[in-house]
């Protein structure tokens, strides 16, 4: 099989933000009377879509959180990634040795991609037809419609498209679309239906496949 086109995710692929990002949403919702573990609230938010993690709080509290809670926590966020967020450990490398095209789609907004970008010092190996957004589709992952959107305006069919993924979200999105999906992380998570995808402990292990040309497998 040949790929032509590579797809990352971006929170917890090329950016360290999870546990960051989550250690303000924990922080942030305990002011408003919920306690909970971060370990916890990186097992239930990582990938999802902020309309869904501001649901689940919600029903947690038994009441709605106010209309300024999502604006807030972005502004916290970023913050604390300005000061603490570092590229994954392989990324930078990884990114700027690539033979093949690449591009980044996350379930974040423009904005939040392109500032983690920034911070991570990865942004200049992007432009901004190489960034897609959840928020300009108007699908989340698990829907594999920001990944077929990705090879419809790049005009590559999705079987020799790549994705590399960390979150269940987006691996299930991965393998929706068609496309050979590497899950980055704990390969202890790769239950039946996530076992299309093939387990990556670290990015390096990827450096032989995508910085040389067209990839086969």
């Amino acid at each position: 099989m040949n790929i032509k086109a590579v797809i990352f995710d971006c929170d917890g692929t090329l950016v360290d933000s999870e546990v960051l990002a989550n250690q303000v949403l924990v922080e942030y919702a305990r002011e408003y009377g919920l306690n909970m573990p971060v370990n916890e609230a990186i097992e239930l938010y990582t990938g999802c879509k902020m309309a869904d993690c501001i649901a689940d709080l919600e029903y947690r509290l038994g009441r709605k959180l106010p209309d300024h809670f999502v604006t807030t926590l972005r502004e916290r966020t970023l913050k604390a990634f300005e000061s603490r967020l570092k590229p994954v450990e392989g990324a930078l490398n990884l990114i700027k040795n690539m033979r093949l095209p690449y591009f980044v789609a996350s379930s974040g907004p423009r904005v939040k991609i392109e500032n983690s970008l920034r911070i991570t010092g990865l942004l200049p190996y992007f432009s901004s037809s190489q960034i897609f957004s959840s928020y300009e589709i108007g699908h989340w992952k698990p829907d594999p419609r920001i990944y077929l959107e990705v090879a419809r305006e790049i005009k590559v069919e999705p079987s020799l498209c790549s994705v590399v993924e960390d979150s269940l979200p987006g691996i299930k999105a991965g393998i929706g679309a068609g496309m050979k999906t590497f899950a980055f992380g704990n390969a202890s998570r790769l239950t039946e239906e996530l076992s299309q995808a093939i387990a990556i402990g670290h990015l390096s292990e990827l450096e032989s496949l995508f910085t040389q040309g067209d990839a086969k497998f």
